[in-house]
């Protein structure tokens, strides 16, 4: 076996803190960057990443075909006239090139030279988008995640509980390697209610005097309710100081009396904007993304100020590129004037829904016509469906209802129901609501006999 070259070999830190400055320094140094150089920084880094992503065979048949050359990159501007991708094209990549695809900047083969993790999507869509992340990606992933929990008020040294589900997707490691290696936090890796208990949880929390809980809004407030029937006030007793938590600001903020602070990243890229006390919008970590706005249906970049698609190109990776990657994700981009607190980067909108019809579900991402693919492969359930979210209390739920292939009493429709939520909960870790019906019974839901294209879904939230 050759040499294997080890992570912390594999990082020049201190040239990557010189790039990307760490909090709290980042907040005194590039936050405060002017436009000027802001744009230079983009540029330069912008040129670099186009000729890396270059040499990925995704990005080279795409660009070819489109007739871009990305060495001709003159502004960032010129990002434009590259071709953006969505989902479906990575799905395309991954059917044709299973398991990783060809949109990978590094591959298994490359492992001990190019020390690597392994993360996929939390998504239900038949197969989930894996992303390859070099010792470099993770943690200037983590750094760029350790500012945006700074800014939403945890500070170094704090007992911190990481209460999101460990899984294959990449949320609950990333927020553990920022707290523990950019703010020396002291973080206690609780993970969910199913594996440490919601009261054991709210005790941690208290003996510990933890600052924050990270976990979905929907989460905390679950824990809020556990604690008052432990006789324990959660705003006065808790005394939690941060919230970089998602989900219903008014009522977080009304619990646990302090404010909530948005922020937005994903997967594929980790953490990319998070909003100042300001509150008028999303500051971009611009010195690692660039952000377009386009249209959902043509992919053209729309005016600021105008709602539509998120498009993002990373410029701190040396794995897979993100470059123009159409996130769905829908927001609007503000014209780059200075914030109250000082700082000069382009502020975002918060996320605003998706431009397609995927829902958020405990951290989880759900597509009806996943659960739809789902449901039909269990015996006795047909390919007719529909699905619906809802909020029921503090908590978004989803339910399908699919259609028997034949007509049946009630006592075997609340059998194929049940076997219909236990396949979906096998398949996807999240509970979601089952029923059955008859053949039809679905029609007026549907649109089937009337309307061109099927209705699969209704969001009443």
């Amino acid at each position: 076996m050759g040499s294997v070259r080890r992570p912390r070999e594999a990082v020049d830190f201190d040239r990557l803190e010189e790039l990307y400055p760490p909090a709290p320094q980042y907040f005194d140094t590039a936050w405060l960057d002017d436009p000027a150089t802001i744009e230079a920084k983009q540029l330069e880094r912008l040129r670099e990443r186009a000729a890396r992503a270059a040499e990925v065979p995704f990005f080279a048949r795409r660009w070819e075909r489109a007739g871009f050359d990305p060495s001709t990159i003159e502004s960032v501007a010129d990002l434009a006239r590259a071709p953006s991708y969505t989902v479906e094209d990575i799905r395309a990549s991954i059917e044709a090139h299973p398991p990783l695809g060809d949109y990978q900047g590094v591959m298994p083969a490359d492992a001990l030279q190019e020390p690597m993790r392994l993360f996929t999507s939390g998504g239900t869509t038949g197969r989930s988008r894996p992303t390859l992340y070099t010792a470099w990606d993770r943690e200037a992933g983590a750094l760029l995640t350790a500012r945006a929990l700074y800014l939403q008020g945890i500070r170094p040294g704090d007992v911190v509980l990481n209460a999101w589900s460990y899984s294959m997707h990449n949320g609950a490691h990333i927020m553990d390697e920022a707290l523990y290696k950019w703010l020396n936090c002291i973080v206690i890796t609780t993970g969910t209610g199913n594996v440490t208990s919601s009261r054991k949880q709210v005790e941690l929390a208290l003996e510990y005097g933890a600052s924050a809980i990270l976990t979905t809004g929907d989460y905390l407030l679950r824990l809020a309710e556990v604690a008052r029937e432990m006789g324990i006030d959660p705003r006065t007793d808790l005394a939690l100081r941060a919230l970089p938590n998602i989900g219903d600001k008014e009522t977080l903020e009304a619990t646990f009396g302090v404010p909530v602070l948005d922020s937005y990243g994903f997967h594929e890229v980790q953490w990319v904007a998070v909003e100042c006390p300001a509150r008028a919008g999303l500051h971009i970590f611009e010195d690692a993304f660039i952000v377009e706005i386009v249209d959902p249906d043509t992919g053209e970049v729309l005016p600021e100020g105008t709602q539509g698609a998120i498009c993002i190109t990373e410029l701190y990776k040396t794995g897979s590129p993100q470059f123009r990657y159409n996130i769905m994700d829908l927001s609007t981009l503000y014209p780059r004037e200075r914030c109250e607190c000082g700082s000069w980067l382009r502020r975002m909108a918060p996320f605003a829904g998706r431009a397609d019809n995927m829902v958020k579900l405990r951290g989880v991402n759900v597509w009806p016509e996943a659960l739809g693919e789902i449901a039909a492969g269990v015996p006795g359930a047909s390919d007719d469906y529909f699905v619906r979210a809802y909020r029921d209390g503090n908590r978004d739920e989803v339910e399908i209802t699919v259609a028997a292939r034949t007509a049946l009493g009630d006592a075997a429709l609340e059998d194929l129901a049940e076997a219909v939520a236990a396949e979906l909960h096998d398949r996807i870790g999240v509970r979601i609501d089952a029923r059955a019906c008859r053949p039809g019974e679905l029609d007026h839901l549907t649109g089937f006999g009337s309307a061109a294209k099927l209705v699969r879904f209704a969001d009443e939230r």
